[in-house]
């Protein structure tokens, strides 16, 4: 991760094909997107899959909550009626280490696992720590993550704050801010900057928007439609 400005694919790319699947995934990779983000949870068996909602009602012929569906029966659903809900491995062993992969840790208990995986793929398939960015509104999960392994570069997500976030960014040593990019001016960018973090901002789908954020300076943006980027 270098001085480069990041254009990462929301969710894969979900502005084309349905969100978090592996397709989406392929997608924004030929796209040419820098990176990806994608969403985990931990189901019911113990693994993390890579999925937005709590519930499987969105987006899958399921119902109920992600958390109490174990894994052998989350693959026997279709998302959007023609999709599989993937593994974070199977995510990460599609992308490959030639991108970036921003984690985001949806829900309580998503910190272990995601650490146990990249600490694998470090050890196993010689990924580097730079491959990875792992995000959350969870302040909790991304301390977790820094008690584990300090290693692993954090973001702090936020849509409400983002002098709050650059504070809670410093305890513990955070590589990024991830703010709704209506909260950011020019200023605050620069600011954000200042303090020692990129700024990647989120979801930006329009390219008025997109121009006045990359005006802004911003390190990175995600979005839905990464080819506009």
């Amino acid at each position: 991760m270098n001085d480069m400005f990041l254009k990462m694919g929301h969710r894969g790319a979900m502005g084309y094909v349905a969100e978090n699947t592996m397709e989406a995934v392929q997608l924004a990779l030929e796209l040419g997107v820098d990176g990806v983000e994608v969403d985990v949870h931990v189901c019911g068996s113990g693994e993390l899959v890579v999925f937005h909602d709590f519930t499987l009602d969105r987006m899958t012929n399921g119902s109920g909550e992600i958390s109490k569906w174990t894994l052998s029966d989350l693959k026997q659903l279709k998302v959007d009626s023609a999709f599989y809900i993937p593994t974070l491995e199977e995510i990460l062993n599609l992308v490959g280490d030639k991108y970036l992969v921003n984690i985001e840790l949806k829900c309580k208990s998503t910190a272990l696992k995601t650490c146990e995986v990249i600490q694998e793929f470090v050890k196993t398939k010689y990924w580097n720590y730079s491959n990875f960015l792992v995000s959350s509104f969870q302040h909790g999960e991304l301390e977790q993550v820094f008690r584990i392994d300090k290693a692993i570069p954090l973001g702090v997500l936020t849509e409400a704050n983002l002098i709050e976030a650059i504070a809670f960014a410093e305890t513990i040593n955070a590589w990024s801010i991830h703010p709704n990019y209506t909260l950011l001016t020019s200023e605050n960018v620069k600011y954000a900057q200042a303090k020692g973090y990129k700024v990647i901002a989120w979801t930006v789908n329009e390219m008025t928007t997109i121009k006045r954020m990359k005006q802004y300076g911003v390190d990175g943006i995600i979005s839905d439609k990464p080819d506009i980027l």
